[in-house]
């Protein structure tokens, strides 16, 4: 086999494989740290990033159809869902599951312990799924 073909074949399947996986679309502050590490909870997870450096999170945020009350630091999206904040990845991929009708998930705040907010002190918090008419319901409790 020349030398040139077996890089070749291993970037197709590298570029194939990836297809496959789910990607999330993070729009976040330059500047927040937080919303990086979130970012690399989600990679570690086997999600694609990309990640959107945007200086108004609050219009990403209403653009993409999260209500305002339900805001943290950064939003992101994933096929038809948005995710509002530090959602765990295990949540995310339950949604991805169930498929329910909704705009998506929400982990309000920055609470303590969530993925990219790691810290000794964690508080428990709801992941809450929200509704196409903007209500929300508790999806999980960590």
């Amino acid at each position: 086999m020349k030398s040139w073909i077996a890089p070749f074949l291993l970037a197709t399947t590298l570029t194939a494989g990836a297809a496959e996986v789910p990607e999330v679309e993070v729009y976040k502050s330059p500047y927040c740290g937080c919303c990086t590490e979130w970012a690399k909870h989600m990679a570690d997870n086997g999600f694609r990033i990309k990640s959107v450096d945007v200086e108004d999170v609050p219009a990403a945020r209403a653009k993409l159809g999260m209500p305002e009350r339900y805001a943290s630091c950064h939003t992101a999206r994933i096929g038809n869902y948005v995710i509002e904040g530090h959602v765990p990845a295990a949540d995310i991929k339950r949604l991805l599951k169930e498929q329910p009708k909704a705009i998506g998930l929400a982990a309000p705040g920055m609470p303590g312990g969530s993925p990219g907010m790691e810290s000794a002190r964690k508080q428990p918090y709801d992941v809450l799924v929200i509704g196409k008419d903007g209500k929300a319901s508790v999806f999980a409790k960590h």
